[in-house]
């Protein structure tokens, strides 16, 4: 068997790339050969990175950003290059340019199509790219989603449900550098740490996440991770509420850090409020860690299967910073439920959102996929 996994970008650096690139990894760990065609961003070299005798990377460069999108031209001279050497493209959606290489390229072989997320904000792209997605959709062998909820859900899904399947994303346990674990919960020493890690956008919905701060006493301290447009906005909002002492913006966290804020703390928040927060791979950061997660109950995404109420955590309606509030005063204050969560968590993380589960599962759908 021969695999391309195609779409997106090189670093790695959004959910959508980690599940390409770790189901590369896995795949090749077994044997199977498995290549990665995406395009490059943060001006890194276009070429092929040589993972191993079963696994590279072909980069090519991008050129040009259109409708909030990288256009890489050559992906499609490329694909039309290589596409035959494959039994099985599977492409990860959303990706305009991957899937206008595929269209082009000729390839008559197997299709998985990896529906990530529906295309939301962007309306003047769907609007010019919609032939070329409902082309997709048709042509795809076989179409899987993360959480049975988004596929089940998607407009865009709803007349091949016959042809419909999901494969949760899947990680590695976080290991985290135990020195810094030990200076942050010596910084926060006395107080329930609560973290939080993601763009600073719209549909993070961080600013829930701190007017909720209002409703909690000094004991609590809330860590917010991540940089974006936002950043002055939300440090206005922490001031005018004079929240300060309870809320803070830690900007840019490398991995490493972030590992070590997820061991750390005494919860883990998701506070988005759009469908456009689709699974959200911080849950099962957190969840490898054991702790308990408070997220959104956002209409039709996934987001809230993954993090099963009174199972791994709670789920609280979007938008509302005292269920916030609530949910991490009923963490912190009953201690036999705390600890029902924290264990469950990590039981939750280890049955569904491995990434050798992951991969197991791929596996399965390629055989299907094949024999059909």
């Amino acid at each position: 068997m021969r695999v391309l996994q195609l779409g997106k970008f090189y670093p790695i650096r959004g959910g959508v790339e980690k599940v390409m690139y770790d189901l590369m990894l896995g795949l090749a760990q077994r044997g199977i050969n498995c290549d990665m065609l995406c395009a490059s961003t943060e001006d890194y070299p276009a070429g092929d990175l040589v993972i191993n005798s079963f696994a590279k990377v072909i980069i090519v460069p991008t050129k040009v950003k259109f409708a909030a999108t990288m256009l890489a031209p050559s992906m499609i001279s490329k694909l039309r290059k290589i596409a035959k050497d494959y039994d099985i493209v599977h492409i990860h959606h959303p990706d305009p340019m991957a899937a206008l290489s595929l269209f082009l390229a000729g390839y008559k072989g197997k299709v998985v199509l990896h529906w990530h997320s529906d295309i939301l904000k962007q309306k003047s792209l769907l609007k010019i790219y919609s032939p070329l997605q409902s082309w997709l959709i048709n042509r795809a062998d076989i179409i899987v989603g993360t959480t049975p909820v988004y596929v089940d859900r998607s407009p865009f899904l709803q007349h091949v449900k016959q042809k419909t399947d999901y494969i949760p994303i899947g990680i590695n346990p976080i290991v985290s550098n135990s020195q810094l674990v030990d200076e942050i919960k010596a910084k926060n020493k006395g107080k329930f740490l609560v973290f939080s890690l993601g763009r600073l956008v719209e549909y993070k919905g961080f600013e829930y996440l701190i007017k909720a701060a209002q409703f909690l006493e000094d004991n609590y301290r809330i860590m917010i991770g991540g940089k974006g447009p936002l950043h002055d906005s939300l440090q206005k909002l922490i001031d005018d509420l004079n929240l300060n002492d309870r809320v803070e913006l830690l900007g840019f966290v490398s991995d490493e850090e972030a590992y070590a804020y997820f061991q750390a703390c005494d919860s883990f928040v998701l506070s988005s409020i759009l469908k456009t927060e689709a699974f959200a791979i911080v849950q099962i950061e957190a969840m490898s860690c054991a702790k308990p997660i408070i997220s959104t109950d956002i209409e039709a995404s996934g987001v809230s299967w993954v993090n099963k109420n009174n199972v791994s955590g709670i789920n609280v309606p979007v938008c509302d910073e005292k269920a916030i509030a609530e949910a991490l005063i009923k963490l912190s204050t009953d201690r036999v439920f705390y600890d029902r969560i924290s264990k469950s968590s990590l039981e939750r993380y280890e049955t569904l959102f491995t990434r050798n589960s992951m991969v197991v599962r791929c596996m399965c759908l390629y055989d299907n996929v094949l024999q059909q």
